[in-house]
């Protein structure tokens, strides 16, 4: 029985893998720019969930290190997962290669940027991708939920860090986050590879001591304040919601809000147990003033939480801009398009950051929210407000990312103040959301002892 279940796992992670890096070459080869990020995060998906029972599902030498280091995964499995994974990979090239003829994809940084950004850039998306997989999927809170199906949404939330990685960070390094991925690519010369790899390795390491941070107690004898952890968990979601912005918009994406919201999503799925998954203080103060407006039972942080929080939040979204500027050879942004006017900026951040915070007390802070999807329920917002506004106001939706775009850009030359007008609107935004959340869910401002009694059947 050992050993069926040994070839099961093996072969599970050699056929996972092998789609992966096939699809990604047929996406390349074939020339698909719009939706090639969507494909491989979609093959992705749908591979975790066929294979995630038979063998953790993991695809990915980085993945596989990253549990090896917190325990998840017994050092001999991961070097067996690895030496599966990488196989799988260099004969998914080799197929590819065959079916087109040729093979043409060879991997090296994208356009002008140097080896040293494109390692960057596979250091930190790998990073996200390894939290993610290590939150959803490996912690005792969340991923010991699979197996009774309270939990659905891991296949989603690791997946889908694929879409926000590829359509940002692919353009400067081609958006590989695995190493099994790096063996299916013609190298264009020793250097790439070998800096991919260990770039990739790299994040998985930061990723398991993050992992730590935010969940002290999957590693023993280690103990972190319950607010460092929430605070870690706003600075990280913020971080890389940011940085996915910038990236996106500097390298003329062309699924930019769909890219943002995945990541928004997978951070929120991955952290939701953790801090409330806000990431944006114009959400910390709708949910701080649903609570005061008589709500029984609070389902946010104190005022003086909450001001740590915001402050945590607006210092990962100015880290993440200086962070896509040194990716981007020092480009910036401005916060407002130059074709809109003001009226009409203000008018589209109020309205859709209203949705958002709307939404996410709709779905995440009620006695009935959403358990499985709240995630998808809130990234989606930014898709709505990202395509609808983006060409009138940027679709900031979120003081954070509003002064992370504005700080970086004095860089650039630009001016400082548009965050400010930005910020306020929002967060009168988010004030606004509170008081119709009052009058549209009003069963959540009833004690226990004031609900209306079901019906006995």
């Amino acid at each position: 029985m050992g050993e069926t279940d040994a070839i099961a796992r093996y072969a599970s992670e050699f056929l996972g893998t092998f789609m992966l890096v096939f699809t990604i070459g047929c996406n390349v080869l074939t020339g698909q720019t719009v939706w090639a990020g969507v494909s491989i995060a979609c093959v992705l998906t749908v591979m975790i969930y066929a294979l995630g029972k038979s063998s953790g599902a993991n695809f990915n030498p980085a993945v596989s290190l990253a549990l090896g280091i917190t325990g998840k995964l017994e050092w001999k499995e991961v070097g067996i997962y690895c030496v599966v994974q990488a196989a799988a990979g260099a004969i998914a090239g080799v197929c590819y290669a065959v079916m087109f003829g040729s093979n043409e994809f060879l991997l090296k940084p994208v356009g002008d940027h140097s080896l040293l950004q494109a390692g960057l850039a596979e250091m930190l998306y790998t990073f996200m991708l390894c939290f993610v997989v290590l939150n959803v999927a490996g912690s005792k809170a969340v991923g010991s939920k699979i197996s009774t199906g309270e939990n659905q949404f891991y296949g989603l939330a690791i997946g889908f860090v694929i879409v926000a990685g590829a359509y940002g960070a692919g353009n400067i390094s081609g958006g590989c986050f695995n190493p099994a991925v790096v063996f299916g690519i013609t190298p264009s010369g020793w250097q790439a590879p070998v800096t991919y790899i260990l770039c990739e390795f790299l994040g998985a390491g930061l990723a398991a001591g993050a992992f730590w941070v935010v969940r002290p107690s999957e590693k023993e004898g280690l103990q972190i304040p319950e607010l460092v952890s929430k605070l870690t968990s706003e600075f990280l979601g913020t971080y890389f919601l940011v940085l996915t912005v910038g990236l996106n918009v500097l390298s003329g994406s062309p699924a930019g809000a769909f890219s943002i919201a995945a990541a928004l999503m997978s951070m929120i799925f991955a952290l939701g147990d953790v801090s409330g998954a806000h990431f944006n203080p114009a959400v910390t103060v709708a949910i701080m003033v649903a609570d005061r407006l008589g709500r029984p039972e609070a389902k946010g942080p104190s005022p003086q939480d909450g001001g740590a929080y915001m402050g945590v939040q607006v210092l990962g979204g100015i880290t993440a801009a200086f962070t896509y500027a040194a990716l981007m050879g020092g480009a910036t942004f401005q916060l407002k398009p130059e074709t809109s006017s003001w009226g009409q900026a203000v008018t589209a951040e109020l309205l859709f950051t209203f949705v958002l915070t709307f939404v996410v007390l709709s779905v995440a802070t009620t006695k009935t929210g959403l358990s499985q999807y709240f995630g998808f329920a809130i990234g989606m917002c930014v898709t709505v407000g990202g395509f609808a506004i983006g060409k009138i106001s940027g679709g900031s939706l979120n003081p954070a990312v509003s002064f992370g775009i504005s700080t970086s850009h004095i860089l650039g030359g630009g001016v400082f103040y548009p965050c400010l007008i930005y910020t306020i609107v929002e967060i009168l935004a988010g004030t606004a959301a509170a008081g119709v959340f009052k009058l549209t869910q009003p069963s959540e401002y009833l004690t226990a002892e004031e609900m209306p009694l079901k019906p006995k059947v």
